[in-house]
Formats: C-alpha cells, structure tokens, sequence
C-alpha cells in the first residue's frame, strides 16, 4: 500500500526548501555583486567545472570582456577579480545543478519504493518539471545581459526568474505541510480568501523587489518617509507609455514598493483583527506581523544605508521568511473555525 505519511518524504521536503532558499540568497548575491554575467556560455555539462590552468582563465576572461558590461562595470577589473565574480556565477549555477539532482533522484527512489501517496504523486513531478523550466529560465535571463547595448540583464527577466523561485520554495512548503498532514481534506476555509490576498500581496511584493534590483533603484532616493522632498516623487510619470514607468522608472518602482509595503501592512492588520477569534490562524498571523514588521523596517535602514550588500541580502532572506509565513497563514486558514 502507498503510505500517506513519510518522514524521510518530510525531511527530503524540507532539505528542498533550504536550498531553495539558499539558491535565492545566492543569486541576490551574485545580482548584486555585478556576476551574473561573468560566465557568457551555457554549457549544462562542461560547465560544471570551473577553469583549471592560466591559460584556460585567460580565456574566460577574455570573453567576458567582448561583452558590454565589461566597459560600463568592470573597464580596470584584472585576472583576480574577474576569479572572483566568476566564483559567485559558477557557484550559483552549481547549486542550481545540485538542487536539481537533490530532488529528482530522492523522487524516483520514493516513487518506486511507495512512499509517494497515490493521487498526488503529480504533484511532486510539477515541481520537478518547474525545477528544469527555472534552469532555462536562468540563462533566458543571463542571455539578455548579453546582448548589444545591455550592460545588465532584463529587469522582466529577472523578476521572472525570482518569481519562479519563490513559486517552487511556495509549493516546497505546501507539499510539506500537504505530506506532513497526512494528506488530509481541509476541515473549513474560513477567511482563506483574506488570507489568499495577503499571500499574494507579500508574492507580488516581492516581485517589485526583483525590479528593485534589476534598475538599481535602491540607490536613488535614499530619505524615508519622503521621496526628494516628496511623498510622490517628481518624475513618477515621466516616461511614456505610462505603464513603462511601473517596471523602468526608478522613481515609479522605488515609490510603488514602499506603497506596497504599507498596504500589506495594513491588510496584516485587518486579516489579523477579522480573524483575532480563530485559535487556528492567530498564532500564525502573529508570526507573520512579526516577520513583516522586521521586514519593513530593515527595508527602511536598507535605503537609508544606500543598500550596502549586506543590508540588502538580509532584506532579500527576510522576504522569504515573510513569504513562508505568509504561506503558513494560508494553511492554518484551512482549519479555521468560528
């Protein structure tokens, strides 16, 4: 018979979602540490060893200096310091690899040994399947850097591919919880529709980070609570069409992220308070408050310190403690009871 409840189908589980994690972190670093580019091939398999004689460096560094961002980023850059954002770029894509192998080979020996519960086994493939689509994703985006007149990688690119590793981290966590329930129905859904909207505030919140990152706006307006003297900064809407200035305007994007951090502040409150009688969803909410309250505020310190490194990679590993805890809040909502 296939058993509904596995530990070691939990722990594989959770081991996923720290590497998820860890992945995002890392590839925040590798954005923000101007190496994403450094490596401009992708060669799934001979990739998979870095450089390994002078001559063999040269090369690489070579190539990366036919690409534009080398003059606009990195014109002075030497052999040293082109090892070292190589290191970053290889380095995620090593983990991508070993992320890869770390779940598809544990899903073929559960599957065959039953520890998968019947009905559900689709599930775990999808995230398989969205596993490979985010490699490809990967290079989609680093291809884009490298193109005649970029000298980054597309900010939509960027933000697709954040978006799909938050999406695979989100369903980690669900299958987890889904696995560790025993794959129980749901009691009740009270309030899951208030609880669903915060989720997707917090997701859709993160989404305008990648943009964040992807423009650098981070370094501009760097005051809080005002923008340049202004609550609405002057050139929100100077681009035209206007929708470009949502995903290319500094000033839009940095304005439309504090924006959106404030309404899911507020929306916080209001699931908090609607469902404050709920033994189930109460504690979770609290969490979560907690985690997005942190979150706020080390965004604020972050723009005021100029979004030095570290700063900014403790904000981007906040996000997904705000993102899981959103999650949990949605799952504890399916046992709500008035």
């Amino acid at each position: 018979m296939t058993e509904t409840r596995s530990k070691p189908v939990e722990y594989w589980l959770l081991f996923m979602m720290f590497l998820v994690a860890a992945m995002i972190v890392v590839g925040g670093a590798t954005r923000l540490t101007n190496s994403g580019l450094s490596i401009t091939e992708w060669a799934p398999i001979r990739g998979a060893l870095p450089p390994l004689s002078t001559a063999a460096w040269m090369a690489e560094f070579e190539k990366y200096k036919l690409i534009p961002e080398f003059e606009a980023e990195h014109p002075g850059m030497d052999l040293a310091g082109f090892k070292f954002i190589y290191f970053w770029e290889w380095g995620h894509r090593q983990l991508g690899r070993f992320i890869g192998l770390a779940y598809t080979l544990p899903l073929f020996f559960f599957l065959f040994r039953g520890k998968l519960a019947r009905g559900h086994r689709w599930k775990f493939f999808s995230v398989a399947l969205l596993i490979g689509v985010q490699g490809a994703i990967g290079w989609w985006m680093v291809h884009s850097g490298l193109q005649v007149g970029m000298v980054s990688v597309s900010q939509y690119r960027l933000a697709t591919h954040l978006g799909v590793a938050f999406v695979i981290l989100g369903f980690l966590y669900w299958l987890y919880k889904r696995q560790s329930s025993g794959w129980e129905r749901a009691a009740n859904m009270l309030g899951r529709g208030r609880t669903k909207l915060l989720a997707a505030l917090v997701y859709l919140q993160i989404i305008g980070g990648a943009f964040m990152a992807g423009t650098h706006s981070g370094l501009t307006y760097n005051e809080w609570p005002l923008m340049d003297g202004d609550f609405v900064p002057e050139g929100y809407a100077i681009q035209s069409p206007v929708w470009r200035n949502i995903f290319e305007n500094s000033a839009a994007i940095q304005f439309n992220h504090r924006t959106l951090a404030y309404i899911v502040l507020l929306v916080a409150v209001w699931v908090g308070w609607s469902m404050r009688r709920s033994r189930s969803v109460q504690p979770a909410m609290v969490v979560f408050f907690g985690l997005l309250l942190w979150q706020v505020l080390l965004g604020i310190w972050t723009l005021l310190a100029v979004a030095p490194l570290n700063l900014s990679l403790l904000h981007q590993f906040s996000s997904i403690l705000v993102f899981l805890a959103a999650i949990g809040v949605v799952w504890r909502s399916r046992y709500a009871v008035k």
